[in-house]
């Protein structure tokens, strides 16, 4: 079977310094998979190799089959892959709906136009209600963007990440900065809206991690160290070095706090 994403011996220069030395990386259709690593380990640069904002200075990167590497971001969007950033990254004055409709138009067929009334948009606007209620923001439909909470603006972002409906789902540290509560919260809502979709994510919490991924690989120093299930990582020795001492069974506690 085709994997969803794969990554062949993936290298990024920046200048004389090589960031990402090799990276060798296959996603199935469908898995829920985790990067993770230490800071500066090379997962945000990464995502940017794979959302095409970076260019590979050499090796492969496909999805579904089809080189991507060296594309530009709009083109491996429409082509079924879509990200969240670590910064959230709505429209502040814009109503939770208006945000959730924009993000549909493209994936509808409303490319560059100038002569279609919004509010005319049928499709648009179902679309748009369904991702609504997909995410749980009913009750904020009409609600300013940019007076949400944070946890509700992540949970907005969640939602505009998936409403063109891309198969490949890839989100930059989704809980970051977020209490116990929200976090758990956002697990249940990223389970539910990544339901049949291939999800790779970016994440420093453990508990997230261990909750969501079907795999984990570990990046550090711009290589892949370690592919496998949660458990079989969770008691890799090359592992645990690499987070210094601190084993992930603690990294999972202090995430917990």
């Amino acid at each position: 079977m085709t994997a969803a994403l794969e990554l062949t011996d993936v290298r990024k220069k920046f200048g004389q310094t090589e960031i990402i030395r090799g990276v060798n990386l296959s996603i199935g259709k469908g898995e829920r998979h985790a990067l993770i690593g230490p800071n500066g380990a090379g997962k945000s640069t990464t995502f940017n190799l794979i959302s095409g904002r970076f260019a590979p200075t050499s090796g492969s990167v496909r999805l579904n089959g089809q080189e991507i590497g060296g594309l530009q971001p709009f083109a491996i969007n429409r082509m079924g892959l879509s990200r969240s950033f670590q910064i959230t990254n709505i429209f502040h004055r814009l109503s939770v709906f208006e945000n959730l409709r924009c993000a549909v138009l493209w994936s509808l067929g409303y490319k560059y136009s100038f002569w279609h009334r919004l509010s005319a948009l049928r499709d648009a606007r179902e679309r748009g209600e369904e991702v609504l209620e997909l995410i749980g923001m009913q009750h904020r439909r009409d609600s300013q963007a940019g007076l949400l909470t944070y946890a509700e603006q992540r949970a907005l972002e969640i939602g505009i990440t998936i409403a063109g409906g891309a198969d490949v789902i890839l989100l930059d540290e989704p809980t970051a900065g977020m209490s116990r509560s929200e976090s758990d919260h956002a697990v249940e809502l990223i389970r539910k809206v990544t339901a049949g979709k291939t999800l790779v994510m970016v994440e420093h919490d453990m508990s997230v991690v261990f909750g969501l991924a079907d795999r984990i690989s570990v990046l550090v120093y711009g290589e892949v160290i370690a592919t496998d299930t949660p458990q079989a990582i969770r008691n890799n020795r090359k592992v645990k070095e690499a987070y210094l001492g601190t084993t992930l069974d603690e990294a999972e506690t202090e995430g917990a706090h």
